[in-house]
């Protein structure tokens, strides 16, 4: 059967729930901060489930991100301990995670080039001297992904360009832009396309299309019963968000598994997957036969 690789699943989520606190605009930067040692712990659990790949608590470690909140000016040492806890976890393959400046899923406020690829430059010369490979998040354009693409190429280190798509419409990116646009800008930039932090259902629409590139592809999709207005507010908190009740491990692992039949060789999960809907994929998995590697 097919080598596949497993990623981990939600680290934001997974911090805020076992955290236990409210949340804030800051997220699961804030878990850490309150938090010394959990991150390495969700680490731990999501590798023990069968995750091949430990995705580093990154994703919203950016200096725009910070500008009038608690920690401005602690932007790199909020990223040194999210790559110690990293290490700490003792995972085999760390992915660094750069994930949209400003917000998520909000194209319409993601800077311009001249802006954006400096500040994407920045954040992937830190994590490059600790990841054995950079993941580029919830790119909801194609601006967007031109940028965090010529940010990253500095690492010289391979770079997974994952996208976000409309939760109605498969084939568009959250900005409305088509699906297919991706596929030039990864082509000799990114070393695998995936689609990430949207309905599961979308999905198969964005791999049949990314099927038509030359790079690996595949899919980790969220557990959000939909994007809702107040989360696309200013400073958003993820209590604007609610988990879908149909969300076991056992119905993700069926969506997850269709993806593999389609060809989708990376395959995990984002928001509010946890180690249990890891694990019951990591056993379906190898009851299939096919094979969980590293990259």
């Amino acid at each position: 059967m097919t080598q596949i690789i497993l990623l981990d699943g939600g680290m934001g989520q997974e911090l805020i729930h076992r955290a236990g606190d409210r949340p804030t605009p800051l997220w699961s930067t804030q878990v850490m901060i309150d938090h010394p040692g959990l991150v390495a712990e969700v680490h731990r659990d999501f590798a023990a489930a069968g995750a091949t790949v430990a995705t580093t608590n990154t994703y919203a470690i950016h200096r725009d991100r910070f500008v009038g909140t608690d920690v401005e000016g602690q932007f790199q040492t909020l990223m040194d301990r999210a790559l110690t806890e990293a290490r700490n976890s003792k995972a085999p393959v760390i992915a660094g995670s750069i994930g949209p400046l400003v917000a998520s899923y909000r194209p319409d406020l993601h800077p311009d080039p001249a802006t954006a690829i400096p500040l994407y430059t920045e954040v992937a010369g830190l994590l490059a001297p600790s990841c054995d490979l950079l993941i580029c998040e919830t790119v909801a354009s194609l601006d967007h992904a031109r940028s965090v693409l010529a940010g990253a190429a500095i690492a010289g280190k391979p770079v997974w360009l994952s996208i976000t798509v409309d939760d109605r419409d498969g084939t568009k990116l959250r900005s409305g832009e088509p699906v297919a646009g991706i596929l030039p800008i990864a082509a000799g930039q990114a070393a695998a396309v995936l689609v990430n932090c949207s309905a599961p259902e979308v999905i198969p629409a964005a791999l049949a299309i990314l099927s038509q590139g030359t790079l690996p592809y595949g899919a980790y999709a969220n557990g959000f019963q939909r994007i809702t207005e107040e989360f696309l507010q200013s400073r958003p908190t993820v209590a604007d968000l609610q988990t879908r009740h149909d969300f076991t491990p056992a119905t993700y692992a069926d969506h997850v598994m269709a993806w593999v039949d389609a060809g989708a060789t990376i395959v995990g999960g984002c928001c509010e997957v946890s180690p249990a809907h890891i694990a019951e994929i990591a056993r379906c998995l190898t009851a299939s036969g096919h094979t969980l590697t590293r990259p």
